[in-house]
């Protein structure tokens, strides 16, 4: 049995569109606070659900920061990827997965095991944050 598809609601809708804008990931929270800032009423539980469908329907990446929060952005690149984010600013690049799922494969071969499966997602200080450090 397969879900019903998500309805459309404005919120819904304002959710993908505060998302399309921001700038690399974002938490539930950071968006929340955007959509009330430019006036909406839309409530922080329903951020987390538009965001939780958007991430399950490939609309949205979401990944686990060191810290532990989920994020999101929207997601230019079809399939299965990765990220590299900038710890400071949140800039993000997309990677093919292609390297990354060889060496899982070889790695967990190495060791005797099969159907693996990972997330990995790399970060560090991005060209333009380590300048204005400097």
């Amino acid at each position: 049995m397969t879900a019903a598809p998500k309805r459309n609601t404005w919120q819904r809708e304002a959710v993908r569109a505060a998302l399309a804008e921001a700038r690399g990931f974002v938490s539930a929270q950071e968006l929340h606070q955007t959509l009330r800032d430019q006036g909406s009423t839309i409530g922080l539980a329903t951020v987390y659900r538009a965001l939780a469908g958007l991430a399950e329907g490939g609309e949205a990446d979401s990944l686990q920061s060191p810290d532990g929060e989920n994020r999101f952005r929207s997601c230019s690149m079809q399939g299965h990827h990765h990220h590299l984010v900038c710890r400071i600013c949140g800039e993000t690049r997309e990677l093919e997965a292609r390297v990354v799922e060889e060496w899982a494969q070889r790695v967990g071969a190495e060791h005797g095991f099969t159907e693996i499966d990972h997330v990995v997602d790399l970060y560090g200080v991005c060209e333009r944050c380590r300048a204005r450090a400097a």
